[in-house]
């Protein structure tokens, strides 16, 4: 028997990339998976590839989606607030829309996501946030959005402390540049921005992995797995660098 049958996880950002193989693997360990996203075609798709993912369509920095969802919802026992957006600018031409893009989605919506969560959260229940090495460190160009993650970093860091000695554990993954929809944007992005062929700018993200190359979605929902098992309630607090030795 899995220690996942049975459970109830709720995983935003579900549509694609981390958000829709988390989704599988906790639906292959036995959990019912409800992912949330904006749109309804991807998540419809991931959810036909389980009978145990069904999909409700939210969008998080709406506070009224979050709370509707989560009363809809009842009790719950794994929260993943994974949904996320990356745009990138130098500083002096980042606009003020832009800058408040990425904290709507990047870091309200995991503020959001956490405290709905929180609220209908079983005994001994799972609290993630899906951050990434730019709530660790410092990238050029992407200063909103490292802006956003650092913040998450200590949204989940005061959160742990509010809740300890409740049975509940609250973490933040924090994974290098990984092999999903998302990146292939950026590197598209990168592309067309710097004259770089899609290869070059692909090769210069792997770069900052020490082990030469990008973290692949199974490696972040593993660790996901792992916090949401046996053995791992001592883990609380913490910011996981998923990220090869990137430092």
């Amino acid at each position: 028997m899995s220690p996942h049958d049975g459970k109830r996880v709720v995983i935003t950002g579900g549509g694609s990339g981390i958000g829709a193989d988390m989704a599988l693997a906790f639906a292959e360990a036995g959990a019912g998976v409800v992912i949330t996203g904006r749109r309804a075609a991807a998540l419809e798709e991931v959810a036909a590839r389980h009978p145990s993912i069904s999909f409700a369509v939210a969008d998080v920095t709406q506070e009224d989606d979050m709370t509707s969802l989560f009363d809809h919802l009842g009790e719950v026992d794994i929260v993943i607030a994974n949904a996320g957006a990356a745009e990138s600018a130098p500083l002096p031409r980042t606009e003020l829309d832009q800058w408040q893009r990425m904290l709507d989605v990047n870091l309200t919506g995991v503020f959001l996501t956490l405290r709905e969560g929180l609220k209908h959260l079983r005994e001994g229940g799972r609290l993630i946030a899906v951050a990434s090495t730019a709530g660790l460190k410092g990238y050029a160009y992407v200063a909103p959005y490292c802006a956003a993650k650092h913040g998450v970093v200590g949204l989940v860091r005061a959160l742990a402390q509010e809740v300890a000695g409740r049975g509940i554990t609250v973490n933040a993954l924090c994974p290098g540049f990984t092999e999903t929809p998302l990146l292939e944007a950026s590197i598209a992005t990168i592309a067309a921005k710097t004259g770089q062929s899609p290869e070059q700018a692909r090769t210069h993200l792997q770069s900052a992995n020490p082990s030469g190359r990008l973290v692949q979605p199974a490696e972040v929902t593993a660790t996901a797995l792992w916090l949401c098992g046996p053995h791992s309630d001592a883990i609380h607090g913490q910011a996981i660098s998923i990220s090869g030795g990137e430092a």
